[in-house]
This record gives structure tokens, C-alpha cells and sequence, in this order.
């Protein structure tokens, strides 16, 4: 097949910009990932680890899978990384949207994909509720009564996934899941939505509260940069899926002591 000298040159660049990871950055995937100089990585922190939630140790400093993925982006890049610790996926979002972030990892869901850029998915998450010790609640059903105070983390999948399922109960928005912890001990709440995979540490310390069975969301945790960097995003895509494909998201949850979790299959081509 003729190609005409300009569809040629637009093929070979669209190449370029795709090389793998073992390639190493463009030009400008690099500017694009890092226009700093470094790159700023955003994580949500938590009372203990998830594949999504990092914890704090000495001296304020993160730990988690989403902070070895952020250090092995930057390194792939050859610039510094940066951390920004934050309570919540929604602060995320607003951090990107004002160009103080290059870089996260957190749930996709529609309204999020208005605002910033997926690559692949590392991690499938499932919703579900913690309940409190006491409760008479025992299934997905008995959630949505009138009169059960659900909670959830302001502006994330997870919570607007449960409004959308509730009809005959709201969900009120707290900002942090200790926040959520500690209302659920006090018995200020009855129910709080979440990941399943990150409610069984949250379980432990509450004596007495359950994790509901089933699920009201299903998504996927990817990688995210801010709209409009298409480089960015092409080495990001390329660098996630080389990140499964090499054991280094699997090695990132065993390191987090979440040596069951299943790391996401490689994204259809």
C-alpha cells in the first residue's frame, strides 16, 4: 500500500511516540509526564494498605503499591519524584484539573474520565459495606432502608456508585476513611462503602463489624494523567503494561503484604 509523504510522517511519529518502556522517554513524553522537571505523583492514604491505599510512616513519608509504581514511573523517566499525600481519589481528580499533579493512580469511573486521561488498569476493584458491630444488617438489600446512615468518601467511584444504588437511603460524604472508621466505633453511622479488598484491616480493628457480601461497583484502579498530554499518557500506557507483563505490580502487593490480590490481565489490544 502507497502511503502519501505526509500520512508517512504522521506514522512515524505516531511510532516513535509508542516506544516501550525498555526504549526509554521521548523528548516529549518526557516534557509531557514531567513539565517540572520532576514528577509529581498524587496518593491517598488510609489506617492501612489496599492496592489502592498507601500508609504513613516516619517522618510523613508514604508507603504502598501506588508509591513503588510512582518511584519505578519516575526512574523509567529519569527525573525526581515528588509525592503528594491526600485523603481522597476525588482530591485527586481536583489536583490534576489544576496542574499540581502529573501522575495517579485511583478507580475509573465516567464522571472521572471527563476530567483526566486513563491508561491501563493494574487492579479490579468490588464495593461493598462495612457494618458496624450491632447491626441487624445482613446483605447489599438490608442497606438500603429508611433510616440506615451509609457513609462513603466524598467525590470517588465508590460513592457515587452507591448513591445510584440506593433508593431508599442516601449516602452522607465523609472525608477520609479514618474519619469513616471512627464514626462506625462511635456508631454514628451504620454502614461504609468501600473496596472490598481494603475493608479487611478496617474489619479487624473494629470488633464486631462485618463486610457485606456481593458488590454495588466493579472498576478498575489505573493510571491517570492530567487531559490534553497524549505523549504523557502513551508512555504511561506503555510503562503499566509493562509493569504487569514483568511481575512489577505483582512484586508492588506482595511488598504491601497483599500477596492475594490478583494483579489486572494485560489490556486488550
Amino acid at each position: 500500500m502507497k502511503l502519501f509523504p505526509f500520512f508517512s510522517a504522521l506514522l512515524f511519529a505516531a511510532v516513535a511516540e509508542s516506544a516501550s518502556p525498555s526504549d526509554g522517554p521521548t523528548k516529549s513524553q518526557r516534557e509531557e509526564a514531567a513539565p517540572t522537571g520532576k514528577l509529581r505523583v498524587g496518593v491517598v492514604s488510609a489506617p492501612a494498605q489496599s492496592a489502592f491505599f498507601v500508609v504513613k510512616v516516619a517522618g510523613g513519608e508514604p508507603r504502598g503499591v501506588t508509591v513503588d509504581l510512582g518511584k519505578e514511573f519516575a526512574r523509567q523517566l529519569g527525573v525526581p519524584v515528588e509525592f503528594l499525600v491526600v485523603s481522597s481519589s476525588g482530591e485527586l481528580v481536583d489536583a490534576m484539573g489544576s496542574a499540581a499533579l502529573d501522575v495517579a493512580f485511583m478507580p475509573i469511573d465516567a464522571e472521572r474520565r471527563e476530567r483526566v486521561d486513563f491508561g491501563p488498569t493494574y487492579f479490579t476493584i468490588e464495593s461493598t459495606y462495612l457494618v458496624r458491630a450491632g447491626s441487624d444488617i445482613k446483605n447489599l438489600n438490608d442497606v438500603d432502608r429508611p433510616n440506615v446512615r451509609v457513609i462513603g468518601i466524598a467525590n470517588t467511584a465508590t460513592i457515587r456508585a452507591a448513591g445510584r444504588s440506593l433508593k431508599n437511603t442516601k449516602v452522607v460524604a465523609v472525608q477520609s476513611v479514618g474519619e469513616a472508621t471512627e464514626m462506625l466505633r462511635q456508631e454514628a453511622a451504620d454502614a461504609f462503602a468501600l473496596t472490598h479488598d481494603a475493608l479487611p484491616p478496617l474489619a479487624a480493628r473494629l470488633p464486631g463489624s462485618r463486610i457485606l457480601d456481593g458488590s454495588f461497583l466493579q472498576t478498575g484502579i489505573a493510571i491517570a494523567v492530567p487531559k490534553n498530554r497524549p505523549n504523557a499518557l502513551a508512555y504511561a500506557t506503555a510503562f503499566m503494561e509493562d509493569a504487569k507483563a514483568s511481575g512489577r505490580v505483582r512484586r508492588a502487593l506482595d511488598d504491601a503484604g497483599l500477596k492475594d490480590l490478583v494483579v489486572a490481565p494485560p489490556s486488550a489490544k
